[in-house]
């Protein structure tokens, strides 16, 4: 088994757990280069928000799309966007990446701004 499919073999497991308890979900993946964030429903059919270090306002403002400062930014905004949509409680689903680094940052930075999980 290689990284990916042990990540994805991870991330199915949150997401089973997740469904389970039918949460709203906040969901992050990193690529090299940005950090995605998305707020999805509970029935997971819908993006209520999404926020990403490609988003043409943010990119402006940045000069590395895949740094900590880029995710605190995120966190940020994802944080926003959620609390402008009526969500304030949601799970935290890290696609199957550790807690650390670009992933800490983003949630720490989207509790910081109001959002629960």
């Amino acid at each position: 088994m290689d990284k990916k499919q042990s990540r994805l073999r991870r991330a199915r497991k949150t997401r089973a757990r997740i469904a389970e308890q039918k949460q709203v979900r906040l969901t992050v993946y990193r690529s090299n280069t940005h950090i995605y964030a998305q707020i999805i429903a509970a029935n997971g059919s819908e993006v209520l928000a999404a926020a990403s270090s490609l988003d043409k306002d943010v990119r402006t403002s940045l000069s590395n799309g895949g740094n900590i400062k880029a995710a605190e930014l995120i966190g940020q905004r994802i944080a926003e966007k959620a609390k402008a949509a009526g969500v304030t409680q949601v799970a935290f689903d890290r696609s199957g990446f550790q807690y650390h680094g670009r992933i800490k940052a983003l949630a720490d930075a989207a509790r910081a701004n109001g959002l629960e999980f």
